[in-house]
C-alpha cells in the first residue's frame, strides 16, 4: 500500500475520532432530535393533497384554556398540534418588537413588504385586540416560515427533492408561543435560521454589497435562501457536495476534513438532482447491472452475446432467458464503470457516489459529464476512510477489501448524511467566497421568485418527475 495514502487514511480517522460525534454536536447546539436525510419527517397535522390520514376537525380546548391557545386536532386517534398556528394574543409592545424585526429583515435577504408591515403598524395604532392579534400572528408566521423553510416556492426549486425536516422540528405555533412568553421576537427568528457558517458568510457579504449592485445582491439572496431549504442543522459529521463547484467535502462540525473533485451529471435529463440521503455502507469492487435502455436500446445485450472475447475483456456477462430477455452485468474489475467502489445510499433516483476508471477526466475544468451519479476523485481513499470511521475497520482491512477484486459490502454501524446541493455562490474549498457557473440554469426561477409576491400555503414536496439513473459511464 502507498505509504502517503495509508498515512492520509490514518490521519483522517484520527481527526474524526477526536471530534465530538453528531449527537453530541446537536445537543450542544440545542437542536431537537435529528431526522436523518432519507428519512421522512413526521407527517404534519394539516392534510396535503392526496393525504389519506384520518383527521377530524378541531376539538374544543378544555375549560379554562387561555384565549389564543392553539387548537388541537385528532389524527389517527392521537391528539396533535397543527403546523399552522392559531391566532395568538399580542400586546402592543410585542407587536412593536415584531415591527423592528420586519424592518431589519432585509439583512437576512428577505423583503419587509412580504410581512404586512403597514397593516401591522396600523393595527398597533388601533391598540390591542382581535385586529392586532390577527395581523401580528400572520406576519410572524410568514417570517418564521421563510426563515425556517425558505421563501422560494417549490415550483421554482428545479430538481429539488429534499424534504426539509424543520417544520416538524420547529413548529410555528411553538416558536410563536415562546416568542410571546419571552418577549424576544428577534431571538425567535434567529432560533430557526440556518446554522451552517456559509449562511453567515453570505449574510455578511449582503451587508457589504452596495444596494446599487442589485444583480449581485439578488444572487446572494437566492443562495442564502437555498440554505434555508435544507435542515437548519446538517448534523455533526456528513458528506456534502456542491454540484456546480465539482467538489465533495467530508465534514465534521461544519469544518472540512477532506475534499474530493467530482464529475456530475450532464445538463438536461441526466442533470444531478438535489438530495439529502443517508450512506448505509460502502461497496468495494462493485458490479453493475446495466439498465435495459443500454442492453436493449443501445444493443449492448446482442453485442455481448455475439462477441464473447470482447465481452470478457470488458467484464460483461450476459444471460438470455427463454422469453428472449437479455440481462447484462458488468463484473468487478479495472474496466467496471463504477470503478473500485460505490457508496451505498439507497434512493428512488438511483443516484450515488462512486469511482470511475476514467480518472483523467478529473483534470478537466468542466466536469458535468455523467449520467447523473457523482464520480469521486480518490474514491478508494474516501471508501476506506468511511469504512474506518463508520464500520470500525482498520486501514489495512480497508485496503485489503479494496484491492481484493472481490465484491464486498461493508455496512456502517451508523449511517452518515450526504447532501447533494446546488449553490452558485458559496465558500470554495479554500474558504473564499466564490461564484460558480449555473450549469443547469437553476438560478433563473429562484431569482424570478424573489421579484414576485410571496406565496402562502406552499407545498413541502415537489411534484417534479423522478428520473432514475440510466448509466454511470460517460
Amino acid at each position: 500500500m502507498n505509504r502517503s495514502f495509508q498515512w492520509g487514511l490514518l490521519a483522517s480517522a484520527a481527526i474524526f475520532s477526536a471530534m465530538p460525534q453528531a449527537v453530541s454536536a446537536q445537543t450542544a447546539r440545542g437542536a431537537p432530535a435529528a431526522i436523518l436525510p432519507g428519512e421522512r419527517p413526521a407527517a404534519a397535522a394539516q392534510p396535503q393533497a392526496g393525504d389519506q390520514r384520518t383527521i377530524t376537525p378541531a376539538i374544543a380546548p378544555p375549560a379554562g384554556t387561555p384565549v389564543g391557545t392553539t387548537p388541537l386536532f385528532v389524527e389517527n386517534n392521537e391528539v396533535v398540534q397543527p403546523v399552522t398556528p392559531a391566532v395568538q394574543t399580542w400586546t402592543v409592545a410585542q407587536a412593536g418588537a415584531l415591527v423592528k424585526v420586519i424592518e431589519d429583515i432585509g439583512s437576512e435577504g428577505l423583503d419587509p413588504r412580504d410581512y404586512h408591515l403597514a397593516e401591522l403598524q396600523a393595527a398597533i395604532s388601533a391598540g390591542a385586540g382581535a385586529g392586532l392579534n390577527e395581523i401580528a400572528s400572520r406576519s410572524f408566521t410568514y417570517l418564521i416560515e421563510d426563515m425556517r423553510d425558505g421563501r422560494t416556492p417549490m415550483e421554482s426549486r428545479r430538481q429539488w427533492f429534499v424534504v426539509d425536516p424543520d417544520p416538524d422540528r420547529y413548529r410555528t405555533a411553538d416558536i410563536m408561543q415562546q416568542a410571546l412568553d419571552s418577549g424576544d421576537i428577534a431571538a425567535a427568528l434567529k432560533s430557526v435560521a440556518p446554522l451552517h457558517p456559509d449562511y453567515g458568510v453570505l449574510r455578511a457579504e449582503l451587508a457589504r454589497t452596495p444596494k446599487s449592485d442589485s444583480k449581485r445582491r439578488k444572487l446572494i439572496r437566492a443562495n442564502m435562501d437555498r440554505w434555508r431549504w435544507l435542515g437548519r442543522d446538517l448534523g455533526g459529521q456528513y458528506l456534502i457536495t456542491n454540484v456546480p463547484e465539482y467538489q465533495l467535502r467530508l465534514t465534521v462540525n461544519d469544518k472540512i476534513i477532506s475534499t474530493y473533485r467530482t464529475i456530475v451529471g450532464k445538463p438536461g435529463r441526466t442533470a444531478t438532482p438535489q438530495l439529502a440521503e443517508s450512506v448505509e455502507g460502502v461497496i468495494f469492487n462493485p458490479n453493475w447491472t446495466v439498465p435495459q435502455s443500454i442492453v436493449k436500446g443501445e444493443g449492448l445485450g446482442a453485442k455481448v452475446l455475439n462477441n464473447p472475447a470482447w465481452a470478457k475483456r470488458a467484464g460483461y456477462v450476459a444471460t438470455k432467458g427463454e422469453n428472449g430477455w437479455i440481462s447484462v452485468v458488468q463484473q468487478p474489475g479495472p474496466t467496471n464503470s463504477l470503478g473500485r467502489m460505490k457508496l451505498d445510499m439507497p434512493n428512488e433516483h438511483a443516484i450515488f457516489l462512486h469511482d470511475t476508471p476514467n480518472r483523467n477526466l478529473f483534470s478537466q475544468a468542466n466536469r458535468a459529464l455523467s449520467h447523473g451519479c457523482i464520480r469521486t476523485e480518490r474514491a478508494s481513499e474516501l471508501a476506506i476512510t468511511m469504512a474506518i470511521l463508520q464500520a470500525g475497520l482498520s486501514a489495512e482491512e480497508g485496503v485489503e477489501h479494496n484491492t481484493s477484486g472481490k465484491y464486498t459490502r461493508v455496512g456502517f454501524d451508523k449511517t452518515m448524511p450526504v447532501y447533494i446541493t446546488y449553490f452558485t455562490m458559496a465558500r470554495d474549498i479554500d474558504g473564499k467566497l466564490a461564484t460558480f457557473d449555473d450549469i443547469y440554469d437553476r438560478d433563473a426561477p429562484v431569482l424570478a421568485a424573489l421579484d414576485k409576491p410571496r406565496i402562502a400555503n406552499r407545498a413541502r414536496v415537489t411534484d417534479e418527475e423522478v428520473v432514475p439513473l440510466e448509466a454511470p459511464g460517460a
